[in-house]
Order: structure tokens, then sequence, then C-alpha cells
């Protein structure tokens, strides 16, 4: 049934803007080519840009699209455009060569034959399908109001479920009302040391060595990085001394793999207890424990005292950015205020990917999955090379004369992996860290055979 309505005909416009003001008091054909002429002359309109059809163009200046094809016939005879039946118009060379434009990797990892980063899950075993899937769930499953700013804390629906899975899997102590949401543990950090400095705090004790990203970030938020030694036991207790706070990864510590012991974590929560300190533990690669199941995290020892930190990073892959904390009740509405003050919130669109896959087990199946391949992949650094380090996380150490002339080589024969003095604040014996879950087994073992010739 043909419906005729009354009044100007609606056209819906689609496809690129351009922008355009025109002056109706001079010849608008004339005015549009100027103004495209000068646009592309000036790289606004690069080459190979799309341009509006010229029905869209002249539907959104209100003009006749016979002035617009005229204009656009006149540009594609100067060669500024080219027209093409059936295919949107582009900007063309003008008369001048097109710089060729890079288009090569951004990524420093990529295209190197050995990549032994030891921060690195590995990339190609992304769950891309399972992502898939749940990304279609979570728009389509999504109200309307979802698509706003929401909670600066992060989704409930995720919150409940980083609660519920980290309670399970880290024996950690998290109701949902003080797991936040950032945009990595790195944001965690940054946010939390923040608050500590604005309330007061001046110094916080790190890890030496430790991951110099987190040293970094720490120092960002005006807060004193102090220096507290690493042994085979893990962080010296004993050595804490005039400082507010600490950072530790009592599972296993970046970069000499040291597990703090029994003794240590309860002497750790006695100190922070006996002076209101807050302990920060960062707890990275911890869940993958390759000889039995993962120690639970130190925050369910002492809630009030301990502030969880931790990220989807190891389990998925960097480019998620989504990160949690766990904190004590009096850091939740501080650190939920200046996450509202300087960045809002974290992709709610991504919170709900990640909800569903732990919704639907497809998170915990990947973790078995990656387990047994880490598991397998270590065992070849192991067998190949005489490496140390614990049966967990995603990295192991190895003793050199040399790190720095060793790195130097390695890295030019096509080596990713790092050194132990490139993480310390006071120097440490020389060892390269080795990451065994981005490669397949294959270039391990042919990595570990090239290491053992040239070191």
């Amino acid at each position: 049934m043909l419906v005729l309505q009354k009044g100007p005909l609606l056209i819906e416009r689609t496809g690129p803007l351009l922008e355009l003001d025109l002056d109706r008091a001079r010849p608008l054909g004339l005015q549009i080519e100027e103004r495209v002429r000068s646009l592309i002359r000036s790289e606004l309109l690069p080459i190979g840009s799309v341009l509006p059809s010229t029905r869209a163009l002249a539907a959104d200046l209100g003009i006749s699209r016979g002035v617009v094809v005229s204009a656009y016939a006149q540009l594609a005879a100067e060669a500024y455009i080219t027209l093409r039946r059936g295919a949107p118009p582009l900007v063309a060379a003008g008369g001048h060569a097109a710089e060729p434009i890079d288009l090569g990797p951004d990524v420093p990892i990529a295209g190197l034959p050995f990549n032994l980063r030891p921060d690195l899950p590995d990339l190609a075993l992304f769950p891309l399908a399972e992502w898939l899937r749940s990304c279609r769930r979570a728009v389509e499953s999504a109200a309307s109001y979802d698509f706003s700013y929401g909670d600066m804390f992060g989704s409930d629906r995720l919150r409940i479920q980083i609660s519920q899975f980290l309670g399970r899997t880290r024996g950690t102590v998290s109701p949902f009302g003080r797991v936040g949401i950032f945009a990595g543990s790195t944001q965690a950090l940054l946010q939390i040391g923040s608050v500590l400095r604005e309330e007061g705090k001046e110094r916080i004790a790190v890890e030496d060595p430790s991951h110099r990203w987190r040293t970094r970030v720490l120092a960002a938020t005006g807060l004193e990085t102090v220096p507290v030694p690493v042994d085979e036991h893990g962080l010296r207790v004993e050595e804490l001394t005039d400082v507010d706070a600490v950072v530790v990864s009592p599972e296993h510590q970046f970069p000499t793999g040291a597990v703090l012991s029994p003794e240590r974590r309860l002497q750790l929560v006695e100190w922070a207890a006996a002076g209101d300190r807050l302990v920060i533990e960062h707890d990275y690669d911890g869940l993958f424990r390759y000889d039995r199941q993962p120690t639970g995290a130190l925050q369910g020892l002492a809630p009030e005292q301990v502030a969880y930190v931790g990220t989807a990073t190891p389990m998925l892959a960097p480019s998620v950015r989504l990160g949690w904390a766990v904190l004590p009740v009096r850091l939740t509405t501080p650190v939920a205020m200046r996450m509202y003050r300087t960045s809002m919130s974290t992709s709610r669109l991504l919170q709900f990917v990640l909800a569903d896959l732990i919704e639907r087990g497809a998170l915990d199946r990947h973790l078995r999955r990656m387990r047994a391949a880490y598991r397998r992949r270590r065992e070849v650094l192991v067998r190949r090379l005489p490496v140390t380090g614990p049966p967990v996380g995603l990295f192991v150490t190895l003793a050199v004369e040399d790190e720095a002339g060793a790195l130097e080589r390695l890295r030019a024969e096509g080596f990713a992996l790092d050194g132990v003095n490139e993480h310390t604040i006071t120097s440490q014996p020389p060892a390269l860290v080795l990451g065994f879950a981005a490669s397949s087994e294959p270039t391990l073992d042919r990595a570990a055979r090239r290491l053992a010739q040239k070191l």
C-alpha cells in the first residue's frame, strides 16, 4: 500500500559529512569547488578520503543536487577527486604525488622471532569465538541506559562477577560493593596511591627489584618509593621501616619469582595492623600455578589492611584494559570519588563482555586451557636451560655473567626479553627474565637452543 505524506521530503543522511559554510549571495557551485579544493590542498582532506555523495551533500547543504554534480565534475576534471559509477567520490592526488603512509605495526614485539616477554600471555590463544559471542550477548541484552556513563566504580554486573570469581579462585573477602573496576591494574595502583597522597601519606615501600612500571606509576602519585629487599622467601618484612604502605606480590614476585612464605605473610599482616598501614597486594599471574592450587590471596587474611589489585591481562590480553581492586572499607569511597574526578569510568561495554564471559563459564574454561599449555611451555625452558623459579606464573629467571651485554646481543637477534636490573632500584645479581607463555612450544625450543649457544 502506497502512503503519500504531505510536507517536505525527509531524506536520511548517510555516509561521511563535509561541513561547508556557504554564502548564499555568491555562486554556490563555485564556493563548493573552492572549499573542497582548499581542504585538499591543506591536507585537511587527505588523499583517499571518502566524500559525501552528490545527493547526500546537496541534502546536507539544502541546495540543488545539480549544483553539487557540476562542482564535483569540475574538481574531477582538475584531478582533485575521483568519480566512479557505483562508488563513493574519493580525494585524488590533485596533481601532487601522494606520500606513502607507514602502516607498519606499532607494537614493539610484532615480527620478532622470539617473544620471551615475561609479562605477556599467548595472544594467539585469545578466546576470539567466545569473546565475539559475549560481545553480541552483551549488546543485545543491554538496555538503552546501559550505554550511558554509569557508576564510576564499574558496572554492578561485572563487580558482582569479579567478586565471586576472586572469592572462589583467590580466596578473597570481596563483597561487590568494595570491588572497583579500572583500566588495568596500573590505573588501580595510580588511583589508590593518589588517594594515599591526598590523605597525607608520603612514603610507600616497594619490593626491590619490582616491575619498573609499578615503581614509576607510584612515583607519579607523589609518593616517595622506598626499596625493600627480596630474598628466596619474598619481601623481607623486617626491613619495613617508616613507610605508610607497601606494594607486594606474595604469590609470584616479579622479577625474582619468589613466593612470600607463610611466616612472612602473617608478619606482614601484623605489621600493617599494628600501625594502621596499608598493604597493596598486586596479583598479576598468581592464578597460573602448575604443581597445585594457587595459595589464597593475602587479602583474605586481613581485608581491612590489604587492598587486592588484579587484571585481566594475563588471562586474556593487555588490550582488554580491564583491572580491579578489592578495597578496605575506608578506601572504597575515596577511590571511587577519585575515579569520578579523573576518568569518570571504564568502558561499560567491555565490562559487560567480561561479565558475560565469567557468567557463562567461558573464562574458567579458557584458564584451564592456558594452564595446560603454559605448564608444557615452562617445561621446555626448564629442560633446556638452568632456569630458576617456582612452578607458577608466566616467567622464569636465568643467571648470566653480563646482563647488559647479553640483552644487547639477544635483542639484536630478535629476542624480546627483560633483565632483572631493568627493574631494580639497587643493583642486583645479573640475570635474564624469560617469559614462556607468549610463544608456542616449537618456538620456545628453538629460542632455548639459541640461548644455550649464546650464553
